[in-house]
């Protein structure tokens, strides 16, 4: 039997370049029997390329790689879960056409005496291990159905199932709501007793003092201070990852807010079939004004990405129902090419999946939204797409060459290209979903600097978020769904995180 706080990895002058770029500058990092030991850092600063080294998934590194004691070398994630490793990446690696117990089981499929896959027995204990985090699924649905906060928890379950000594989380609450996050952090607890070592990424600071015992700081590259986590505050965090205080992350209040621009009355949305556990609009009565922040709040459910969709015309319009005026005229999005005639502009909830493609490069990526602006007879000019593209980014504070390829950005990089995108289309109202998902603390702010400006300039503004802070500290008011319909309306000048969350959960504060 170990004894407690026995080291089960150490990483050694861990060092990793991608081309030029030193991803890691000789980084030791150690996790320990029974521990949560947070890494810390911001988007680009080493930390899913060293946990990507002891996953397996990343090879060709300088330094040394410790499993009990013994010195080993990945080649492959597989190798990684054999020494009792396992990964929960923050980009799912589900797949969309398979079911939730089929993605769990993948590869791991157990059989039956005739040699045919147990399905009784995968439906069984996924239904289990669903149970384990809080969540009830139907087995056989297929993953591509799920909301993202659904398949995260999917995710969370197919790494529980594993029963690893040494389990990587990467933004593991990212898409989960405070109850779900709760929950979570009971299994973390539970896996810590049992004796597990738990590497924890999160760039929700307040998660880190509930939930790890240790925290090292990555920047650049290199590790910047190992605290004892309990005792660390967001300032020392915040600092340590940027090199300098912040001091206000959230926006300055404004009162410049003028006439009404959206209005939503009975706002509702007929189901194609149903499907247990999502939401959709029905029933919500809401208004936005020019340079206002509005807030959707909610549960994973509430209907709040299904509301934002459907206002871009990226549902089916027959299927809604009830009244949409945009600036005093009564209109109804066709399709989103139309909505942008209109004057709207949506961030979508995954920027890898929705918001980008991939690939192409940043400036594709950029100006995609107002090609035909930019073309001249037909043809797109480089030297404009160029100068569009660099202005819109340089004034967002993006970093990387214009001709590289979008996934090669950090996540809150991507995420400000996603917001160049729909800026540059000149809107007049700004749909946002989970704008800051997955981002570091210092693109958040860049991120909330962005919608004060916006605001300032007269856009209206509706804001979809599953972290109460966020919403109380950016928003005006705040509107809270729950089962598809409008539950509260909260003013954030007099009503906090707490108000909200009860509203949410259907008490009465």
């Amino acid at each position: 039997m170990e004894e407690p706080g026995t080291p089960l990895v150490a990483m050694t002058g861990v060092s990793k370049a991608y081309g030029g770029t030193l991803a890691c500058d000789h980084v030791g990092f150690t996790v320990r029997r029974g521990e949560v030991h947070a890494l810390l850092g911001e988007n680009g600063a080493g930390k899913s390329t060293l946990v990507r080294i002891l996953s397996g998934d990343v090879t060709g590194y300088h330094g040394t790689v410790e499993v009990d004691g013994q010195t080993v070398t990945f080649g492959s994630p597989l190798d990684a879960r054999r020494r009792g490793i396992a990964m929960i990446p923050q980009e799912l690696d589900l797949v969309p056409g398979l079911s939730v117990a089929a993605n769990i089981f993948l590869g791991r499929e157990p059989h039956t005496k005739a040699g045919t896959a147990d399905r009784k027995r995968m439906h069984r204990e996924t239904r289990e291990l669903l149970a384990r985090i809080g969540i009830a699924l139907d087995p056989k649905r297929p993953v591509g159905e799920l909301r993202t906060g659904e398949q995260q928890l999917v995710a969370i379950a197919k790494a529980l199932a594993l029963d690893a000594r040494v389990l990587v989380m990467d933004e593991p609450t990212s898409a989960l709501t405070g109850t779900e996050a709760e929950r979570l952090a009971e299994v973390i607890g539970e896996l810590r007793d049992a004796g597990a070592g738990i590497v924890y990424i999160s760039h929700r600071l307040g998660e880190i003092g509930r939930i790890a015992d240790r925290a090292t700081v990555l920047r650049n590259g290199r590790v910047t201070g190992e605290f004892a986590a309990r005792d660390l505050s967001a300032e020392q965090v915040t600092e340590a990852m940027l090199g300098r205080p912040v001091q206000a992350l959230f926006r300055v209040r404004h009162t410049g807010s003028t006439g009404e621009l959206l209005r939503l009355e009975n706002f509702a949305l007929r189901p194609r079939r149903y499907r247990p556990g999502r939401r959709e609009p029905a029933g919500i009565t809401l208004t936005v004004r020019r340079g206002e922040i509005v807030g959707l709040g909610g549960l994973l459910g509430s209907g709040r990405t299904e509301l934002l969709e459907t206002l871009f015309g990226a549902g089916t319009p027959g299927r809604w129902q009830g009244r949409m005026w945009l600036d005093g005229r009564e209109v109804r999005p066709r399709s989103p090419r139309h909505a942008v005639r209109l004057g709207l502009a949506l961030v979508p909830e995954d920027r890898r999946i929705a918001g980008l493609a991939l690939d192409h490069s940043v400036r594709a990526n950029t100006v995609l939204s107002v090609v035909d602006r930019l073309a001249t007879a037909g043809f797109l000019r480089r030297r404009r797409e160029n100068a569009t593209a660099g202005e819109v980014l340089g004034e967002l504070g993006v970093s990387g060459a214009l001709a590289d390829p979008a996934g090669t950005l950090s996540g809150g990089n991507q995420q400000k290209v996603v917001l160049a995108r729909a800026l540059l289309t000149e809107p007049d109202l700004l749909l946002l979903d989970e704008p800051t998902r997955g981002v570091d603390v210092g693109a958040k702010a860049e991120i909330y600097r962005l919608l004060a400006d916006a605001a300032a300039r007269g856009i209206g503004v509706l804001l979809a978020s599953s972290e109460p802070a966020e919403l109380v500290g950016v928003c005006d008011r705040v509107v809270v769904l729950r089962d598809g319909r409008s539950e509260r309306e909260l003013d954030t000048h007099d009503a906090g995180e707490a108000e909200l969350l009860a509203a949410a959960m259907g008490e009465i504060r």
